[in-house]
């Protein structure tokens, strides 16, 4: 996926649609987190991931609710946490009350926590959280092929997105592979991969020259030609214009390729591989 413009969409497995690029929320706490996110809505996002983990979700209702648009014309995505694995259905309707919202978008089992061993209790939920209205689409975040498969063997449901950690460090190419096999959309969180973000490295500074472009604008744009949506997560209004200004410019499919080779098998930000990461 190339030639791309700014009102294109990824079709989810349900049917239901999201926009090539979001903005992550992690950290946009308070009034100036409210600020913030008032600002990427004016800049033209329209998709504001957050989490009940990241403590936030009243901030991005009181977004949404402050932004004069109307709730269709955007997508709020949400995450169930570890502790409520055995009540997400009541998770999402909590959710739905922080956020000031009769619905959501799209919900998120979190991480899997495979020594907790109850994310098909997780996944029960939110097939009934979709049924009753309470989300338009549902999906998970850190699954690995194995937590995906069982899943769906058990439910029979597929998950319409999986967000996983992916940045140039860590290209997540088996992973990739493993959602289109199954119909699955690819999120990244940390797009741009945070402290370890390769803006001077050759692949990415050589482009970002030719094009005249930023090298996080490089990333990005590297994200979507790959069939990814990114979820950039910035407080800075110059920064949050830049990073949704993709479609002026156009990698070469050698551009691609080799900001891909920059992949590194222990490129993980933090070590959080899912089959042994676990979270509250």
């Amino acid at each position: 996926m190339t030639s791309l413009r700014p009102t294109d969409e990824h079709t989810l497995n349900d049917g239901t649609t999201l926009p090539l690029i979001g903005l992550g929320t992690y950290g946009l706490t308070g009034a100036d987190g409210v600020t913030a996110m008032r600002h990427a809505l004016d800049t033209g996002y329209r998709m504001l991931d957050t989490a009940v983990n990241y403590d936030n979700e009243a901030e991005v209702g009181r977004a949404v609710a402050g932004s004069g648009l109307d709730r269709d014309a955007m997508q709020i995505v949400t995450k169930v946490p570890g502790r409520h694995h055995r009540s997400a259905e009541q998770c999402v309707e909590d959710s739905l009350r922080r956020l000031g919202t009769d619905h959501v978008d799209l919900v998120l089992i979190h991480w899997p926590n495979p020594t907790q061993n109850e994310y098909e209790y997780a996944w029960d939920g939110l097939v009934a959280a979709r049924e009753r209205g309470l989300t338009r689409s549902i999906g998970v975040s850190n699954f690995h092929p194995h937590h995906l498969d069982r899943i769906i063997r058990s439910v029979g449901v597929t998950p319409s997105v999986n967000q996983v950690e992916l940045h140039p460090s860590f290209a997540q190419d088996t992973m990739r592979e493993a959602h289109a096999e199954r119909g699955i959309l690819t999120e990244a969180w940390s797009p741009l991969g945070k402290r370890e973000a390769r803006y001077d490295a050759p692949e990415v500074a050589g482009p970002a020259e030719r094009h005249q472009v930023t090298p996080a604008q490089v990333i990005l744009r590297w994200h979507l030609q790959r069939g990814v949506l990114p979820i950039p997560k910035s407080a800075t209004p110059e920064r949050q214009r830049a990073n949704i200004d993709l479609f002026g410019f156009q990698l070469t499919d050698d551009e691609v390729a080799a900001i891909s080779a920059l992949s590194r098998p222990d490129g993980r930000l933090f070590g959080g591989d899912p089959d042994h990461h676990e979270e509250d």
